[in-house]
């Protein structure tokens, strides 16, 4: 007789504790769904994660398939690209001896993972549930043009991910819209925000900064602009101070302009438990997009600077799924991506109570990691 089959396969290469908020997230929802159902994670990890969960008491009930990390964002991109593959054959490998009945997967590694994992769900008879927090090959021809032999069987792949899944989950309205375009799928789209931690007694914390950006200084994020227009504005006489938290490849400038001037402030990376108590004393959180990018992605860190009771300076088109979520939820303000118009900002800002931006307890709700983990639940055990 053979081996009995599981329930749920949860794959996803970044896991807990690596990845802190959503890691978490999918821990917590494997745990949940491991009380009435077989469960195992389909993961990779540098250490023994089994002996991380636990020493803290996590992940009980939970199977682990883990495969060995042997790199991170140091080492070279030959070195990267052959753990990817180790990684695809290691799922392929672990679908088959779990056979599960379900399949939970996400873009992270994105289109080959859930093409593999849609595969085999047409082989043995199994239902997945693709989770696209971006949405690829486009947003990553952004960064790094894709030649089009390459762009053309990876849409291809995708596409017919998203045609046979038995539900898709995404972020927003924009993104659903041009997956149904790109793909022409007919299967259920569901919205669901990217989850973040949760702060407590927001009104109590004394914020004694003015401006924040937490997140990736990246390509995507109109960073130039940024810095360039607050050069100006501290030169026109400004009195707003900024800090900025993260990495990412315009961390140089960044710390070129916080050398220059003492009202700019550049702490680093931090673990995001750290960087969302940052977040938490200023009055005002950037959240710059480059315009293109909201059709394929929706920034995370909105749910952090929410959670954290900063008002919002959305730094986009007017046009944009950012800046329409900004406007409808009343947490802050849109700016449009241009440089006198973004220093007249920061002057009005200047004079406005970023507490007009407190978000709604609903929104909050929905922001956290509970609902969040609840709502998967109801999705993937929804039959």
């Amino acid at each position: 007789m053979g081996k009995k089959r599981v329930d749920l396969a949860i794959v996803n290469r970044s896991f807990w504790p690596q990845s802190q908020v959503l890691g978490d997230a999918l821990l917590l929802f494997a745990e949940e769904a491991a009380k009435e159902h077989s469960v195992c994670v389909i993961t990779q990890a540098e250490r023994n994660l089994r002996h991380e969960m636990d020493k803290v008491g996590r992940g009980i009930g939970v199977q682990l398939r883990i495969c060995k990390a042997y790199t991170d964002s140091s080492s070279g991109l030959l070195k990267r690209a052959s753990e990817a593959i180790l990684f695809m054959l290691w799922t392929f490998i672990s679908l088959i001896r779990s056979r599960p009945n379900k399949v939970y997967v996400s873009t992270n590694p994105p289109v080959i993972v859930p093409f593999i994992v849609a595969i085999y769900c047409r082989l043995y008879g199994a239902h997945y549930y693709y989770h696209l927090q971006d949405i690829h090959p486009e947003a990553t021809n952004i960064v790094v043009s894709l030649h089009k032999w390459i762009l053309a069987p990876l849409m291809w792949m995708d596409n017919f991910t998203l045609r046979h899944a038995a539900g898709l989950i995404t972020l927003s309205d924009d993104m659903r819209d041009f997956l149904i375009s790109r793909s022409q799928t007919s299967q259920p789209i569901h919205l669901l925000d990217n989850p973040s931690f949760y702060m407590e007694a927001i009104t109590g914390i004394e914020r004694i900064g003015d401006i924040v950006y937490c997140g990736n200084a990246g390509r995507l994020q109109r960073i130039p602009l940024l810095i360039a227009a607050i050069r100006e504005y501290l030169q026109r006489g400004g009195q707003l101070k900024f800090t900025f938290v993260g990495g990412g490849v315009y961390v140089p400038e960044i710390k070129k302009l916080a050398k220059t001037d003492d009202r700019v402030e550049y702490l680093g990376f931090m673990p995001a438990a750290e960087a969302s108590e940052v977040v938490s004393t200023h009055r005002w959180a950037l959240l710059p997009i480059d315009d293109e990018v909201t059709r394929y992605a929706f920034p995370s860190k909105s749910s952090s600077y929410v959670l954290s009771g900063c008002g919002i300076l959305a730094v986009c088109g007017k046009q944009t799924s950012v800046a329409r979520w900004v406007i409808q939820h009343e947490v802050g303000l849109v700016c449009e991506p241009e440089h006198e118009a973004l220093i007249e900002r920061f002057f009005a800002l200047e004079k406005i109570d970023s507490a007009n931006y407190y978000a709604k307890d609903e929104l909050c709700g929905k922001l956290e990691i509970g609902y969040f983990v609840k709502r998967l639940n109801e999705i993937v055990f929804a039959d």
